[in-house]
């Protein structure tokens, strides 16, 4: 039997159905993005599902002492600030502008969603809810079923949602003896701990390091598990803003390393003797590079801890021994272990952003993932061709290994050159305050980003040559 508002009911089920232009598969970053976006320059309807109970993503499973690691002025959506664009003047971060921490985002995200998502009218919202395929969705809690008429795209949101260690079981075996937490339990420790063990070499265990030396652990009281070692790139060159002159130098110094690069190896170099990236062992060559950024402060802070293991990544952990792929090391049922070894970024392969009746978020800049999906939403919303619209929007994996960081400079420096040529593209980047160069015309007349500029000029063909030349 079907109601007048659309409800079929059963014995044991009710089945909802719905009607929308869009139907976004996701409420993280890249689903509030691009909804915002498409809703801000279209008359579209639009359906948001997605199965956590609160939007932001896995910002609500992140350790409470998560920060961004890129401005919060460049985060979030277009249509509501993150932050009050403040530039820090203590602190590791002193100098650059203020990073919002995991409890400020999830609270812009809920008030994103009530203030300018369903205030607008065009949006509906439907959380604790699990796409099923099918154009379909359930609830989480009522088991109610929600069929969707989708008159133009449905949207994933969700094909590179990360890994975190909150919603993912380490990758290696635990012995019921060992002590063994994820990262986001290191703030709830009870007492001090003989030793603490972080276990992973990405950005979720820089975090955990950091975060026990500011809280005052001795630096030999730690031992991290290193399986790679990483390229950083420096968050002094990654500002905008008042600070766009940085921005532009970091870009100017990068072109002019990749432009006298002779060889990877010597292109890393100059990029890290041109302060554009870090690596925390110097003695070590990175094989590994996902873009998280540091500041030189951080650098010199992780630089403190001594005991460092490479042999390989960790299979089994005891009481009394941590086994890895190169050998056994010696612990204690005292120590403390820190599961830092969730994947975190999606290694999914890159796929056409725009298909027919499907749009697949994914990024265009490197690293930017609010920007990214504020872009293809405005693109979307302007109606263009389906290739069209993925020339505009050329898919950028997202990065693993050193090389990739050519890779992505490649397909961005590609996109922001067409993005120019476009005027209704090249004037919603004005407006975007997710666009880190925004507003960068009106600094023109500055010294510093004259010569910036100059340099820039003169060696982008033979950068983009050169790195083209590397790339696989």
């Amino acid at each position: 039997m079907r109601s007048w508002d659309g409800t079929e009911s059963g014995a044991n089920m009710v089945t909802h159905t719905l009607d929308t232009d869009y139907l976004v598969v996701g409420a993280g970053a890249a689903g509030m993005a691009f909804t915002d976006a498409l809703i801000a320059d279209s008359d579209a309807d639009v359906v948001v599902v997605d199965r956590r109970h609160a939007p932001g993503g896995h910002w609500n499973d992140a350790y409470p002492f998560v920060r961004l690691h890129q401005p919060s002025a460049y985060y979030g959506v277009n249509s509501l600030p993150l932050g009050a664009d403040t530039i820090d003047r203590t602190g590791p971060n002193a100098g650059m502008y203020e990073q919002a921490g995991a409890a400020e985002i999830c609270g812009y995200y809920d008030r994103v969603m009530r203030t300018s998502l369903l205030d607008s009218g065009a949006v509906r919202y439907f959380p604790m809810c699990e796409y099923v395929g099918g154009e379909r969705f359930v609830s989480r809690l009522s088991g109610e079923c929600f069929d969707v008429k989708v008159r133009k795209v449905l949207v994933d949101a969700t094909y590179l949602e990360p890994a975190v260690p909150a919603t993912t079981a380490p990758p290696f075996a635990v012995a019921p003896d060992a002590r063994c937490i994820p990262v986001g339990e290191l703030p709830h420790v009870a007492g001090p701990a003989e030793r603490y063990v972080v276990i992973g070499a990405g950005k979720t265990a820089i975090d955990a390091c950091l975060w026990l030396l500011q809280t005052g652990v001795d630096p030999d009281a730690i031992r991290w598990i290193k399986p790679r070692e990483a390229w950083l790139r420096n968050r002094f060159f990654a500002q905008g803003g008042e600070l766009v002159d940085d921005l532009i130098e970091g870009i100017a110094r990068q072109l002019e390393s990749a432009a006298h690069a002779t060889s990877p190896d010597d292109l890393f170099a100059r990029l890290e003797a041109s302060e554009q990236l870090f690596r925390v062992d110097d003695r070590v060559t990175p094989s590994m590079y996902k873009a998280p950024t540091m500041s030189t402060a951080e650098l010199k802070t992780l630089r403190q801890i001594r005991d460092v293991v490479r042999l390989g990544h960790v299979r089994r952990l005891d009481g009394r021994e941590i086994h890895l792929d190169g050998g056994t090391v010696a612990t204690s049922p005292d120590a403390v272990h820190v599961h830092c070894a969730a994947r975190g970024l999606n290694p999914a392969p890159a796929v056409p952003i725009f298909a027919p009746g499907r749009i697949t978020l994914q990024p265009v800049r490197s690293g930017l993932v609010p920007f990214n999906a504020a872009m293809v939403g405005f693109v979307e919303s302007t109606g263009r061709p389906l290739d069209e619209k993925n020339r505009l929007c050329p898919t950028n994996r997202l990065p693993d290994v050193p090389l990739d960081w050519a890779r992505g400079l490649l397909v961005e420096m590609s996109a922001d050159r067409m993005w120019s040529k476009e005027p209704d593209i090249a004037d919603w980047l004005e407006r975007s305050r997710l666009n880190t160069g925004r507003g960068l015309r009106q600094h023109f007349d500055r010294p510093k980003v004259q010569d910036a500029m100059a340099r820039f000029l003169a060696n982008v063909r033979p950068a983009l040559a050169t790195l083209a030349a590397m790339v696989p």
